[in-house]
């Protein structure tokens, strides 16, 4: 059986979710000694950077659900997971999946005081912590069991490890959590049929070039790892899963690994456009791959003049340089990217352009009141999916005020065209209004900065009232080898809409650590407001 007849049994089996995709291809017998994951840390006696095969990887499992199930763990337990590596994290979901357990996965950036009060609002049955976020927890109470370390769990008899749990289609499967850029992350249930249903979907396509060897270069944690994952374990694709998104180790990683594709978030694109690529070996990359927030124009630019890609000609195939950029709009609980738009070098549909939506979405521009907005105009996005997550754990409010006639409220601000291409703008949250139906979108304005000022390598708007006024500042990181004195203040202006610029307060350069982050690498604008406030009423 060829990985096209696996691919095709695993897509027409509506039993196969999230949940099992791993026992599923264990019973399928097929490819059982072909390498699939790769880790940067060592799995048990298993070296750090060399792969997995499916077999290996199933043992893995096996004596890890051996482990947490001596400990008492059965299904429908959340279990806490925060630790480092991405190792701990993937296989302690796929262990706690396969006892029917509810894996609840904690990015280990997540400062210990916040991640204390989001563990003790999930109520869960354990907490399993590496040794450095023992220490983060240690003065603050969770009010939840510590089942142990995460490295004891490599001491369980895998033949004692129970069958697999027989998950139904609503089954939860994971709780992972927003990016907490507003405030404390929220809890997202997924369930066992909503992370896998873009992938059965995407089955049935033909596979993208450059997706047979990837790079996970997103937080282990995250909703779109386990994706990911999963769509690896479907596909027979390799891929190695890093511990850390910083911009430099990717690019070891991409140097030492040789993938043919990277899947990312927008903030680590922007940590790559701070480097100079052009003296980093990234021929091996075909594809780049983006999911959460959309990603800037001149992030997307200087990455797809890199890598090398295959064209089809009279003569043949052949490889030319340049790489493709997959770009789309997704969050934690919309479960995948529900847009999407290839970029080229030769590309020039931007200004934020997230593409179309995928065949499995249904979406609508929405005003205030949940009408829905026609071409051109601005509104919130609310998207239905067979993707969409659940809820929220433990947060019926949150889950139900989310929710607009059968539409879930991503808090995104979009419009579309006559063509049916969507624009994103802004985060609601973000956005402030300026009087006589005009307003201030502060990642739009991003976009157009950076688009202006090539020496700059991103850009942050932060826009806030003061009293009955708006003010704006501007703050620049700036590329390699970019003047920090020279005054940008006009070029900055002249790059904004004129209501926008006559708001602008100061420009000013800042350096990538003064900025305050979510663990997911987002600016966190609230914080920065705050900051910005108080400096704006000594004055």
């Amino acid at each position: 059986m060829s990985i096209r007849s696996i691919r095709a049994q695993l897509a027409g089996d509506p039993s196969v979710g999230a949940g099992n995709v791993l026992t599923a291809r264990m019973r399928l017998g097929l490819g059982l000694d072909e390498p699939l994951l790769t880790f940067d840390t060592a799995v048990d006696a298993h070296p750090a950077w060399q792969p997995l095969t499916l077999r290996q990887l199933d043992h893995a499992v096996r004596v890890r659900a051996a482990a947490l199930h001596e400990r008492g763990i059965r299904p429908r337990d959340p279990v806490v997971v925060y630790a480092s590596a991405a190792a701990d994290h993937v296989l302690g979901f796929l262990a706690l999946a396969r006892l029917g357990a509810i894996p609840a996965l904690v990015n280990p950036l997540l400062a210990g005081e916040r991640a204390a009060r989001y563990i003790a609002r999930l109520g869960a049955a354990g907490v399993l912590v590496d040794p450095e976020h023992r220490t983060a927890l240690a003065d603050h109470p969770t009010g939840t069991p510590r089942i142990g370390r995460v490295a004891e769990l490599a001491d369980g008899d895998p033949n004692r490890a129970p069958d697999p749990y027989p998950h139904w289609s609503g089954d939860p499967v994971a709780i992972t959590h927003s990016s907490g850029t507003t405030g404390l992350p929220k809890a997202v249930v997924h369930s066992h049929d909503s992370l896998y249903a873009a992938i059965r979907y995407r089955l049935a396509l033909p596979r993208p070039q450059g997706s047979e060897r990837m790079l996970s270069a997103l937080p282990a944690p995250h909703a779109a790892t386990l994706i990911a994952l999963n769509l690896a374990l479907s596909s027979g694709a390799e891929i190695l899963l890093l511990s850390r998104q910083d911009g430099p180790q990717v690019l070891d990683a991409v140097e030492r690994w040789r993938p043919r594709g990277v899947f990312g978030f927008a903030a680590t694109w922007a940590e790559l456009a701070r480097i100079d690529l052009t003296q980093r070996q990234l021929d091996s990359v075909a594809l780049w791959w983006n999911t959460g927030d959309c990603a800037h124009e001149a992030h997307i630019r200087r990455l797809v003049a890199r890598g090398s890609r295959e064209r089809a000609t009279r003569a043949g195939r052949v490889r030319e340089p340049g790489s493709v950029f997959v770009d789309g709009l997704g969050s934690t609980e919309m479960g995948h990217s529900h847009f999407f738009i290839s970029h080229t070098p030769d590309s020039t549909r931007y200004g934020r352009c997230v593409g179309r939506p995928h065949a499995f979405v249904d979406c609508a521009v929405l005003g205030p009141d949940g009408t829905e907005l026609g071409p051109g105009e601005v509104g919130e996005l609310g998207t239905r999916s067979p993707t969409l997550a659940l809820g929220y754990w433990n947060d019926s409010v949150t889950t139900h005020r989310t929710r607009v006639r059968g539409y879930f409220l991503t808090g995104d601000l979009v419009h579309r065209d006559e063509e049916g291409y969507y624009y994103h703008v802004d985060r609601a949250v973000d956005s402030v209004e300026l009087g006589e139906g005009r307003r201030l979108y502060t990642a739009m304005s991003e976009e157009r900065v950076l688009a202006a000022c090539p020496d700059v390598a991103d850009c942050t708007v932060v826009a806030f009232r003061d009293g009955e006024r708006v003010v704006a500042d501007v703050l620049l990181q700036l590329a390699a080898g970019a003047d920090p004195d020279r005054e940008r203040t006009a070029q900055v202006r002249a790059a904004l809409e004129p209501a926008v610029a006559a708001v602008v307060r100061e420009v000013l350069v800042v350096e990538g650590g003064s900025l305050p982050l979510g663990p997911t690498g987002k600016v966190r604008k609230v914080l920065l407001r705050e900051k910005h406030l108080a400096e704006a009423g000594v004055r």
